[in-house]
């Protein structure tokens, strides 16, 4: 077999440069139909009233249960290296946002 040949059926993620950096995100709406999970990632800074969506992710169903695994699977990995991840406790009062989010009116 040659070596320099790929398998037929390894996928070959591409990069683009623009996307590369990525966007930093502190918060997180998830949102689901019948048929999608929409996943909108946000950046929440302290004195400033909106939060501008960042990226939207759309998936199927089982794509989102798909990424729900491998998150868990990642974060017991990142864990076992480098120790548990403190989450401050919702029920007592706290956030997880590194600060505190204005509360929306109905």
């Amino acid at each position: 077999m040659d070596n320099n040949k790929k398998p037929n059926n390894q996928l070959q993620l591409e990069l683009p440069q623009e996307v590369a950096q990525g966007e930093y995100a502190n918060l997180a709406i998830i949102t689901h139909s019948s048929s999608d999970f929409v996943l909108d990632f946000a950046r929440v800074l302290p004195g400033v009233p909106k939060a501008p969506v960042k990226s939207r992710v759309i998936m199927a169903p089982e794509h989102a249960k798909r990424l729900l695994g491998a998150l868990q699977e990642n974060i017991v990995r990142y864990e076992r290296a480098f120790g548990p991840i403190r989450i401050p406790d919702a029920q007592g009062g706290g956030t997880i946002a590194p600060f505190e989010l204005p509360h929306g009116e109905a």
